[in-house]
């Protein structure tokens, strides 16, 4: 839902009535993950997507729809033996949409729940999406690591349900979770879609070259909050990085020791060394390569890459900590300019992430999405 948050806001806000498609469930080689939404306002206006365009049409009808009657409905989508290019995902996955009608009276924390996740204050929306009891479907909460607001109209459920939305939260995941009516934990009846809204991942950038200038374009595009850091402040200014978040002068280890002392860093955080100069990548990596980082990767030539982790072996890193290094850094996609490298290390990135090999589809078999 994150998508469509602020034009949800806006319109309710203005007392115009909308109706939101989320994605709660995906099986096989579906497009878009779970919490991918829709939104349908009254004067036809569609924001979002919930499968690319495979389905687009048949949710939107679908939302015309709930959006006059003001009953919620839970829809599968997929493929059909009988006609493969009947309304369904042609790309052979399935998805379950619940599309509800959301008003500022049927909503009233979406002020709250809005400008938590602009804030990046941790919180989840957690939405009952089959009930046996139609009057339950909708029926929310909101919730934060210390609090929660809303009702599902149990108080049995809503134990429950916050107890396990924070959870997710605290792992950053989004997921379907289902109860009995009441919410026993082994009983099945209901389910509950929740949705985590956990701040962006960040992108470290040390080195403020040119390439850093692309990495950190290309990260804000990827959804990471990017900082570029560099010791030389005339070099390290924010009209030379106009995508980075903010910009930073410091030396590259000092910077990110203390980052890890206020735990404003995490395991999805992407490490990138971009500076191939000894005296500053040496002591950010042996910072970077003892800590848990979601990516930790360094620019240079094989020759730069074999002086430094000569350097980092006498900096006492063991080969086990060593291994987590990409270096040198990116894909082999014969990349030449600064843009073309940041396509290659954001490659590399996103293959190591969701276990991708690199390799071109049209020379593989099988299912593109996991």
């Amino acid at each position: 839902m994150r998508d469509v948050l602020d034009e949800l806001s806006r319109r309710c806000a203005a007392g115009e009535p909308v109706a939101v498609g989320t994605v709660v469930a995906t099986f096989s080689s579906a497009p878009r993950a779970a919490g991918a939404a829709m939104l349908v306002a009254a004067d036809g206006t569609v924001t979002g997507s919930v499968s690319g365009g495979c389905v687009e049409g048949a949710v939107y009808e679908l939302g015309r729809e709930v959006l006059a009657s003001g009953r919620p409905v839970l829809q599968r989508y997929g493929v059909t033996d009988d006609d493969a290019f009947a309304v369904g995902l042609t790309c052979g996955g399935t998805i379950d949409v619940f599309v509800e009608r959301i008003d500022r009276e049927s909503f009233p924390t979406l002020s709250d729940l809005a400008e938590s996740v602009r804030a990046e204050v941790p919180v989840a929306l957690a939405t009952i999406v089959a009930h046996p009891d139609q009057d339950r479907l909708g029926r929310r909460l909101v919730v934060w690591p210390d609090r929660s607001a809303g009702t599902t109209g149990s108080d049995r459920i809503d134990a429950a349900v916050v107890d396990d939305a924070r959870g997710l939260l605290a792992s950053g995941r989004s997921a379907t979770i289902g109860y009995g009516p009441d919410g026993e934990r082994r009983g099945e009846g209901m389910t509950v879609f929740v949705s985590a809204f956990e701040p962006p991942p960040r992108m470290l950038v040390f080195g403020a070259i040119d390439f850093a200038a692309a990495m950190a374009s290309m990260g804000s595009y990827l959804g990471y909050r990017v900082t570029v850091c560099d010791a030389r402040p005339v070099f390290a200014t924010t009209s030379r990085f106009p995508g980075a978040h903010e910009v930073v002068v410091d030396w590259p280890h000092r910077y990110l020791r203390a980052e890890l002392a206020a735990g404003r860093v995490d395991e999805r955080t992407v490490v990138t060394v971009l500076t191939h100069d000894p005296k500053f990548d040496v002591p950010v990596l042996e910072v970077a390569l003892r800590g848990k980082f979601g990516y930790v990767g360094a620019m240079g030539s094989r020759r730069t890459h074999d002086d430094r982790m000569a350097r980092l072996r006498e900096a006492g890193l063991t080969e086990d900590e060593l291994s987590a290094l990409s270096s040198p850094i990116g894909l082999d996609l014969g990349a030449r300019t600064p843009e073309e490298t940041a396509v290659s290390i954001a490659a590399e990135i996103i293959a190591l992430r969701w276990g991708g090999k690199g390799q071109r589809l049209t020379g593989l078999t099988g299912r593109i999405h996991g």
